[in-house]
């Protein structure tokens, strides 16, 4: 496997966002996430996008995170690292591709200063909320939730100290 870094706009990361975004659909029975994300969200110092490719050069897993602060109205807080998009397709899961690329995440994050990696996921993707918990995410109450979808009762917020 090789890992790249590459911009959210990148042709591959636009088509494995299509992909995470059809399957959200098909989980949630909706037009998938509508969380407003730009390609200068996950530039380094404050994000980093990562693409996963196969042995063929295809595109197989993603994820990157983006800082967040409390002046934002969604309640993160000051430090804080979001991860996004964390994605690996159908036919490469289970081979430990999305730990590997957290891990990376948290790494990048932590050395950019960032204080706390925070995620939002839902109750539809058992998988995730398994993947964040084995790698010591704590589930949040739900007066301390953050995030677009933190109002919805599918929704799950996770924190990782940094």
């Amino acid at each position: 496997m090789d890992i790249r870094i590459v911009r959210f706009d990148h042709p591959d990361a636009v088509k494995l966002n299509d992909e995470v975004q059809a399957e959200y659909a098909e989980r949630y029975g909706d037009e998938g996430d509508i969380t407003p994300l730009d390609p200068e969200m996950f530039v380094s110092p404050r994000g980093l996008y990562l693409l996963a490719y196969d042995e063929r050069d295809r595109p197989i897993a993603t994820g990157g995170w983006r800082s967040q602060d409390a002046a934002s109205e969604e309640g993160y807080a000051d430090g804080d690292a979001e991860i996004k998009r964390m994605f690996v397709v159908r036919e490469a899961r289970g081979r430990g591709l999305s730990r590997i690329i957290l891990a990376r995440l948290e790494e990048d994050a932590r050395a950019a200063g960032r204080k706390r990696m925070v995620l939002e996921t839902g109750t539809e993707q058992p998988e995730a909320i398994a993947l964040y918990r084995s790698a010591g995410y704590v589930l949040v109450p739900d007066a301390e939730k953050f995030g677009l979808y933190r109002a919805s009762d599918n929704s799950r917020c996770f924190v990782k100290p940094l």
